[in-house]
């Protein structure tokens, strides 16, 4: 598990960003001139500095967002807003080295990982929605002689967007692509521990081309900062979060005297439930990705894993064994599966899950709380498995957000249906069998809004994103976003 830095000249160039807020087309200061550390985790060492803004920046950001609604951003036609989206697209693949230097400096995740994924991820996110955009119609109907109905669609006004640390690029721009689609316009808040991606953006959607005031960015903290003042600004028309479930609680709170339109992504604790019936070579392979990708900071993360009994040894002997063989270190080594956790923080939770494992009874199979060998700072976590904890811990019922998975034995279909579904949360599901019957029989019960069979994270943008219970309000993707960062009007005309 020794580190190795990647041989990569071409990074050499880059450097951490310090971070100011971006407003009305323009980098800024905060107007207090307060600033915080911004913090490698692989490292523990500072590389930069946060701005940290609050009601004046959110009221400045605010005021040009609404103020660019009737500029030259209202009067574009929907195809001269798609070709200005499309070229955000081709900004973030000319700079993408740049980009996921960045993000594997902020994040601590591996930078063949943030190139590879978030990146491209990030691009296609606007080129999708600079097609869907000139190829989505509205509604008409004609009521016999008597009438024609027909629907008008407009933009939602301005939208705040506050995003998460695990994937700070791909989320954001999964926000802001279909809002500029929609032709409405944005205050970006992205998490005070992942800032860089987001500074960086905010500079290519100028270059590109987006007229001053439609894209501002507001750096700070949740209560009492940015975040706060974004969620009850009077000229923020909507608010769409991606995080965990308690801020999303305060979030609805703090909106609801307004009545601004919310989506929220949530949390999740999703189950992956494995028959006898299934390829356990291909299952292995999978689940390494769903338990660890990312740290196992991915929102969809496989973190409860139940295996029918039959294959219960075979599978745990073949995925500890191959759970072992991935190495942990620095991020700009070429051979890193999995780097570091995003902050102490966050680092200090997780340990916290590892220890309560064993005091509810688990068995760490592997891995556990000891520094990976060879590392001597940041924050790294190997791939943990626990087995033996019962339905009821609550490392089986929380969300731990890290590289830290339980696993569970049952004997029958309606057992594994039972436990999948025994969580206050419903955010993804894989199913894995090669009985189509029942794959279809059991993803029809499972109670989450996304559900793969016989894979995981496998995405078209087209389909609706988003979870039930505590793991969100509404849905993403398609037609589901431009509901969301837009408003009908129906139009009658009496014939």
């Amino acid at each position: 598990m020794q580190s190795r830095v990647m041989e990569h000249e071409s990074l050499n160039k880059y450097k951490p960003v310090n971070c100011r807020h971006f407003i009305n087309g323009a980098f800024m200061d905060s107007l207090s001139g307060e600033t915080v550390s911004n913090i490698n985790p692989a490292t523990e060492k500072e590389i930069g500095r946060i701005a940290v803004g609050g009601e004046e920046e959110v009221n400045l950001a605010a005021s040009a967002a609404k103020k660019a609604l009737q500029g030259p951003w209202g009067r574009m036609t929907s195809f001269e807003r798609s070709s200005v989206i499309r070229r955000i697209g081709d900004l973030i693949l000319e700079n993408r080295e740049e980009l996921a230097y960045l993000e594997a400096v902020d994040t601590g995740k591996p930078y063949r990982l943030a190139l590879e994924m978030d990146i491209t991820r990030a691009a296609h996110n606007f080129y999708f929605f600079a097609d869907y955009l000139t190829s989505m119609g509205t509604e008409a109907y004609q009521q016999d002689q008597k009438a024609l109905h027909y629907a008008v669609r407009r933009p939602v006004g301005v939208v705040g967007m506050i995003n998460p640390w695990n994937l700070p690029l791909l989320l954001l721009t999964w926000k802001l692509a279909p809002c500029l689609a929609a032709g409405s316009t944005a205050v970006m808040k992205p998490s005070e521990w992942t800032p860089m991606t987001a500074t960086k953006l905010a500079e290519l959607c100028s270059e590109a081309g987006i007229p001053d005031g439609v894209v501002n960015l507001v750096h700070g903290f949740g209560p009492g900062s940015a975040g706060e003042a974004i969620t009850t600004h009077p000229d923020i028309d909507a608010v769409t979060f991606t995080g965990d479930t308690k801020t999303g609680t305060a979030i609805m709170q703090a909106a609801a005297p307004s009545l601004k339109k919310l989506s929220f992504e949530l949390g999740g604790k999703n189950p992956n439930i494995i028959f006898a019936d299934s390829d356990l070579d291909e299952v292995i392979e999978t689940t390494l990705k769903s338990s660890f990708l990312n740290q196992g900071q991915v929102c969809l993360a496989g973190s409860r894993i139940y295996v029918e009994s039959r294959i219960y040894d075979e599978f745990l002997e073949k995925f500890s064994r191959a759970a072992k063989e991935m190495t942990v270190g620095d991020p700009f080594d070429e051979r890193t599966n999995v780097g570091a956790l995003v902050s102490r923080e966050h680092y200090e939770r997780v340990k916290y899950y590892i220890n309560l494992a064993g005091e509810e009874g688990g068995t760490i199979i592997t891995g556990g709380t000891a520094m990976p060998e060879g590392l001597e700072e940041g924050y790294y976590v190997q791939p943990t498995i626990v087995t033996g904890l019962k339905q009821s811990a609550r490392c089986v019922q929380e969300e731990i957000f890290g590289p830290v998975v339980t696993v569970i034995p049952f004997d029958t279909e309606e057992e594994a249906v039972g436990f999948a579904n025994d969580t206050s949360y419903g955010l993804g599901t894989s199913i894995w069998t090669n009985d189509l019957r029942k794959a279809h029989r059991v993803a029809h019960r499972i109670e989450a809004g996304i559900i793969w069979i016989n894979t995981w994270y496998l995405r078209d943008l087209r389909t609706p994103f988003g979870g039930m219970k505590e793991s969100g309000v509404g849905r993403e993707g398609g037609a589901h976003s431009f509901e969301f960062y837009s408003e009908l009007s129906n139009v009658t005309v009496k014939l």
